[in-house]
């Protein structure tokens, strides 16, 4: 398990990096500590959160511990199974915050947690019977294709059929890497996600998340040879073996093989930094996003200072913080407050406002349970090597799914209009 180790001022954020995974001093919980397990391993990711810290501990006079683990869903169980959790946790979906709400997440009161402050579907996601027990602190959306505008022309919009037309008829190629640790596949998941939200519709999309429609639904087949035709074999061939973020890279070094990316653009950090030099094709009016994002949720019922940390990161000063940190690709679920300064992130944050006419849906993989979202990302990397069918590979995910019973995200939050 990671222990947590207390971050001094260093130069380089690989330096604070090194001392959490090298030193092993504990820091106990008390009222001037708070332990908080987060998944951020990248330089920008971290960093930005960093910022947030510092600037929390320099206000405060508390303690802040950071955990920081790629394996965080297996770290966590570990810690609630040996009754020794964090005060706080980072938690990547709201599948994660159905799991342990309610009995290991403590309940958020109203001050606390302002719920009324954001975005849906975020806000209700947050819920479970109607009680509060996580605070969204960094949000994105999936829907989007990235180009460099200095090599590419713009496409006009990312709908599969106008993607499909307009890569084939430019010979551009796609940026794909599937390879990404212990969750590789979750590229592949979020674009087939998404084509089943274009093309179908939240109703169907929604059903099929929520494990109300089944994996062999038409709709999502058919998604999947979409992706499949819309990638091309050759692409998809050699992507289960490459790097996500070696391949936007490519994108970012202008390299003539790949010029688009889709996902959102915390993923795509490594390209979209350098703006303006990139930009995105969004949405037709009104069609619906997949959109992502990370919560904060507390384990610990005994310790105020973690529910100030929690406060304060809710907060639109803290987020204003995160989203200006140098290297920061994050966006505020908060509906009000928030300035994003520079034209292509107005854009993206335009997108989640509750003016834009666009529903926000959760990423599909994010609202299964983890068992059937890890055989979703594995079935991806199946179909790229080419080693299965596409009904063959539904049938096997249905069994996977049936075996697990019925998922805890309510079909009725997974999507919704942002007001």
């Amino acid at each position: 398990m990671t222990t947590p180790v207390r971050h001094r001022a260093v130069a380089h954020l690989l330096g604070i990096l090194a001392l959490l995974v090298g030193l092993t001093a504990c820091a106990g919980s008390d009222d001037r500590h708070v332990t908080v397990m987060v998944p951020w391993t990248a330089q920008d990711e971290f960093g930005a959160f960093y910022s947030v810290v510092k600037d929390f501990e320099h206000d405060t006079g508390i303690q802040i511990d950071v955990q920081v683990t790629r394996a965080l869903t297996q770290q966590l169980d570990a810690a609630v199974t040996a009754d020794a959790p964090p005060d706080l946790a980072v938690l990547p979906s709201p599948a994660a915050i159905a799991r342990y709400a309610p009995g290991d997440l403590e309940p958020l009161d109203a001050r606390t947690a302002d719920s009324g402050a954001y975005l849906e579907p975020f806000r209700s996601l947050a819920r479970v019977d109607d009680v509060t027990y996580a605070v969204p602190v960094k949000i994105d959306v999936k829907s989007l294709v990235w180009y460099d505008t200095t090599t590419t022309d713009r496409p006009r919009t990312r709908s599969t059929d106008a993607l499909d037309r307009y890569a084939r008829d430019g010979r551009l190629g796609w940026c794909l890497g599937l390879a990404s640790g212990p969750t590789s596949g979750w590229p592949g998941a979020d674009w087939i996600a998404d084509i089943v939200l274009a093309d179908a519709g939240p109703d169907v999309y929604a059903g099929w998340a929520a494990g109300r429609l089944p994996w062999t639904t038409a709709a999502v087949e058919r998604a999947w040879s979409r992706w499949g035709d819309l990638v091309g074999a050759g692409t998809l061939g050699k992507a289960s073996d490459e790097g996500f973020t070696e391949a936007t890279r490519s994108m970012a070094e202008a390299k003539p093989a790949c010029r688009l990316a889709h996902g959102a653009r915390s993923a795509l950090a490594a390209a979209v930094q350098k703006e303006p030099r990139f930009d995105f094709a969004g949405p037709a009016d009104r069609a619906p996003l997949e959109v992502s994002g990370d919560f904060i949720g507390m384990f610990t019922d005994d310790n105020p200072a973690a529910r100030t940390f929690v406060h304060y990161l809710s907060g639109a000063r803290a987020q204003q913080k995160w989203v200006d940190a140098e290297g920061s690709a994050a966006f505020s679920a908060r509906t009000r407050g928030i300035v994003y300064r520079n034209e292509a992130r107005r854009r993206v944050a335009a997108l989640l406002s509750p003016a834009s006419g666009h529903p926000l849906c959760f990423g599909a993989a994010d609202t299964m349970s983890p068992d059937t979202a890890a055989a979703f990302y594995r079935a991806v990397l199946d179909y790229a090597d080419g080693g299965a069918d596409v009904p063959k590979l539904m049938d096997r995910l249905q069994r996977v799914q049936s075996s697990l019973g019925a998922q805890q995200v309510r079909q009725d939050d997974i999507c919704s209009d942002p007001g």
